[in-house]
């Protein structure tokens, strides 16, 4: 820390609005240092962090945080918001376990508004703050800072239409730097490049409400009626956007690395008083090279060597590439194939699909909800959409799963990224409810592959197999590095013999630590491998009924699990066994490494080998 001289006076937002600009720029420069120090070794979201510095530093030194409410959409663009907020010295747990979180947290500051992870809500959350304020007679002002790439999620769009017209203290800003996690898509982003390309437009109006405002007796008159008005004169000379029809006062678009043109701008939207709209723009990894060149790979790193660039990026045979280049290889095939993504063609494997199939392959901007009814579409179609989500973005389009796809029966599959714990992002991306929500729903299907096979052969059967709606839900990262033999991936389980004392159960990522614990048993107890975990097989429910005990293990929340299923069925066929489930709770997972976290639920494979033996002598 002995590098950052002006970082180091800096423990809240007062201590930098008392500097002058040059300073400004060099703690700019030291911000950034100490971003890619401490990112290239704890990871996290680096691109989007170096490209917002010079606006974080301007929003904290013209509005009074945390009085005024400042919301982050995502919020995975606050790590300079969190080091000027007095968390510089613990930046170095990011992301570990008790650490600090890589996104907004009220429970870790003040300065934190809201609980942020998922995109799009900032502005919803933020017009609700200012409504509070002029409730409780504050004239506070609330600031939503949101990117080009939130701002293709429907959410956005009906707080806008909502808070346009409200005349609340209330500032919207736009962090427009053309990408989100992958190229930003639709009709929205070519307006925004319009606007940007055009910056004309926008200095003629200024001129007109210059002397407007400077035309004695009528200039005043004649500003608010073309304001307000909609005629032929105001399209001519005012040149109107998008954002001043919803209501919204428009500045912009303003270089946002320019600080003291980022806060002469602000300031005018402040003093407004009114819904206003700021349009920023910013280059995303400003400031490294790599980074700069390419945003992708920097957006969400595991590490990195700052000298080469090299990012420990996610292994080429994960899960996500090979269920990329196995729906390529059908679609090769089969022309009722299509691909959906929400904005996550790299991370769900779609890059290959994308190319090969161009006028089949949809990004759809990140709109889950949108992206879920445009599949049920394409299937009433007599399509084969398959739909490429995390699981922790398809939980925002539970809604159009039932009532737009499973009401009518129609074919959708989904593939279901990310299943499972996923570690250091926390909270808000832990993948462990969807087997609870979807299992509610009439009609679905689900599969659980644990190897890149299953994965093959389970894909299959979800789109040539199965009727209605069909997930196949598989975990973050690379398959297992032991292959089990006896598997049987085309059944709906595959079946061990033992014991008829215990029967463990289990499916997904983790049977492949319990197939070892139970081996490694004195009296192995008999071992069933969902593949079809949902839903469940009477064969199964049949064969489990004659063990005097079942263990079962799951990645799953309790409420909805797979084991509760099979315990209520269980009872209902008159069983009088001992049925145990170890599950993950029914609460929010903190951050964590995925092994860490498995072994304090008790879902490893040294915990699986010590609950058998406990089960066993029973």
């Amino acid at each position: 820390m002995e590098q950052y001289h002006i970082l180091n006076r800096v423990s809240t937002p007062a201590d930098i609005r008392g500097m002058d600009y040059p300073t400004l720029d060099a703690l700019c420069a030291e911000i950034r240092d100490f971003l890619i120090q401490n990112v290239s070794k704890t990871g996290g979201h680096l691109a989007s962090n170096l490209g917002v510095v010079e606006l974080t530093i301007a929003l904290h030194r013209v509005f009074h945080t945390p009085e005024d409410t400042l919301i982050w959409d995502v919020g995975h663009q606050c790590y300079t918001h969190k080091i000027l907020t007095g968390r510089r010295d613990r930046f170095d747990t990011l992301r570990q376990p008790g650490g600090l979180s890589g996104f907004p947290k009220p429970a870790e500051s003040p300065y934190d508004a809201f609980t942020v992870g998922h995109s799009s809500t900032s502005i919803s959350a933020a017009y609700a703050a200012s409504c509070a304020n002029k409730m409780s007679g504050s004239d506070l002002c609330s600031v939503a800072v949101i990117g080009d790439g939130a701002f293709t999620g429907g959410l956005a769009y009906e707080a806008l239409n909502n808070a346009g017209r409200s005349k609340n203290n209330l500032v919207i800003v736009l962090n427009h730097n053309a990408m989100s996690i992958s190229r930003n898509v639709g009709a929205f982003a070519r307006y925004l490049a319009l606007i940007r390309s055009k910056p004309s437009y926008l200095r003629l109006k200024e001129r007109v409400e210059m002397i407007l405002d400077h035309t004695p007796f009528i200039g005043k008159g004649i500003k608010e009626w073309l304001t307000s008005s909609k005629s032929l004169l105001k399209v001519l000379l005012y040149h109107s956007t998008f954002f001043e029809e919803l209501g919204f006062a428009y500045f912009g678009p303003v270089d946002g690395h320019n600080l003291p043109e980022l806060e002469q701008t602000l300031r005018r939207a402040r003093e407004l008083h009114r819904p206003a709209f700021v349009h920023v723009e910013t280059v995303k990894g400003k400031g490294y090279e790599y980074a700069e060149k390419n945003p992708m790979a920097y957006h969400g790193v595991g590490g990195f060597d700052i000298e080469t660039g090299n990012p420990d990026v996610a292994p080429a045979d994960s899960f996500s590439t090979t269920f990329g280049a196995l729906l390529t290889h059908l679609a090769d095939r089969d022309d009722r194939i299509c691909g959906i993504t929400a904005a996550m063609t790299e991370g769900t494997g779609l890059v290959h699909f994308a190319t090969e199939h161009k006028n089949r392959f949809f990004d759809v901007g990140i709109a889950e909800q949108h992206a879920m009814t445009f599949s049920a579409g394409l299937a009433a179609k007599g399509y084969l959409p398959v739909f490429a989500v995390y699981s922790t973005f398809l939980q925002r389009a539970y809604d159009q799963i039932l009532h737009d796809a499973a009401i009518d029966r129609l074919h959708a599959v989904l593939a279901v990224d990310r299943a499972g714990l996923v570690g250091e992002d926390g909270e808000t991306h832990q993948g462990i409810y969807d087997v609870s929500f979807l299992t509610g729903i009439p009609g679905v299907t689900i599969f659980s592959p644990s190897t890149y096979h299953e994965l093959e052969i389970q894909l299959r059967r979800a789109l040539y197999d199965t009727e209605g709606v069909v997930a196949v839900r598989y975990p973050r990262g690379s398959e297992p590095e032991t292959q089990i033999a006896g598997c049987n991936p085309a059944g709906d389980f595959s079946f061990w013999e033992g014991t008829t004392r215990l029967a463990a159960v289990s499916y997904g990522r983790i049977f492949h630590s319990l197939y070892p614990a139970a081996r490694a048993q004195k009296e192995p107890p008999a071992l069933f491998q969902l593949n079809r975990i949902w839903p469940l097989s009477d064969k199964l429910v049949e064969k489990l009924l004659g063990y005097e005990r079942i263990v079962f293990f799951e990645e799953a929340v309790q409420n909805g699990s797979i084991s509760e299923h099979l315990c209520r069925r269980l009872n209902e066929e008159g069983y009088q066994g001992h049925f145990t489930a170890f599950t993950l709770p029914n609460a929010f997972i903190r951050q964590g490494s995925v092994p860490g976290l498995l072994a304090e639920y008790r879902l490893d494979q040294d915990s699986m080998t010590t609950i058998l033996q406990e089960e066993l002598s029973s």
